[in-house]
């Protein structure tokens, strides 16, 4: 009992002392008062600072997926404002099935063969056989299709990378394809030889393939060329698809609705 006393008199007057030295440092060195102010207002400053930082880490990483919400939004006004436009211009009174299409952010994980740039593998698993488009900035990339239960992204100048398109004003019909290796330009064939085309015309997705949305637009006229039985453009992409790491995959699920519509049909 008389050692715990002993103890604890002997740490009450060694924190006396201490407090004692502290109190006799502050009143008669200033140095060790402002080195002590000025320790706590640096942390004060860290803290803050660290706190604002991860306020505004989060607050990008927020901002970051509303703007790929807000992209996605973007595709679908555009495609709805496309099939509405092309309603009120040839339909009245025209009962049609109803399109839902859907709009699917993917990422680019690798290159197919390392030969070749234009063959990707995509992180989506395919539901079919159905030739899906890719979208990047607004502008058509390229197609998607199932190889052996994977997605594979063939980017516009791959040489099984075609779909359907108009061109020009007079929206001429063609089908883009590749312009050869070691160009980043690409061609559209199979142009009526009739049709009026120019440089500078401007080539959209017609949608006649159920690959793209109609108005998605892919490039520019650069030349024009004519052979046998069609004519031939040359154009320049809007968009360089070799570069991206994420595409929008567009599915208007119109083949599914066929199906569907023909088994009811079997059914009754």
């Amino acid at each position: 009992m008389k050692h715990l006393l002993f103890i604890f008199l002997f740490v009450a007057l060694s924190l006396s002392y201490l407090f004692e030295v502290d109190e006799l440092l502050v009143k008669h060195f200033t140095f060790f008062s402002n080195l002590k102010s000025m320790y706590v207002e640096k942390y004060i400053e860290a803290s803050e600072f660290f706190k604002k930082h991860l306020e505004h880490e989060k607050k990008i990483k927020e901002l970051e997926a509303q703007n790929l919400e807000l992209k996605e939004y973007k595709i679908l006004y555009n495609t709805v404002e496309t099939q509405l436009n092309t309603l009120k211009e040839f339909l009245i009174h025209v009962e049609i099935p109803e399109v839902k299409p859907q709009i699917e952010l993917v990422k680019v994980l690798s290159y197919v063969d390392f030969n070749d740039f234009t063959r990707v593998w995509l992180d989506k698993t395919p539901q079919d056989e159905k030739i899906l488009g890719l979208i990047s900035e607004n502008f058509a990339a390229g197609i998607a299709v199932n190889r052996n239960g994977k997605s594979v992204g063939l980017l516009n100048g791959n040489k099984d990378c075609t779909y359907a398109v108009f061109v020009g004003e007079a929206r001429s019909p063609g089908i883009v394809t590749t312009a050869g290796a070691g160009t980043d330009e690409l061609k559209v064939k199979f142009i009526p030889i009739w049709s009026d085309i120019n440089i500078g015309d401007e080539v959209i997705t017609s949608g006649m393939d159920n690959i793209f949305f109609e108005g998605l637009k892919v490039g520019k006229v650069l030349e024009v060329s004519e052979q046998a039985n069609m004519k031939v453009a040359t154009i320049k992409p809007y968009v360089n698809a070799l570069k991206k790491k994420y595409f929008y995959i567009y599915n208007d699920n119109f083949q599914q609705e066929q199906l569907i519509m023909q088994s009811h049909e079997k059914i009754q």
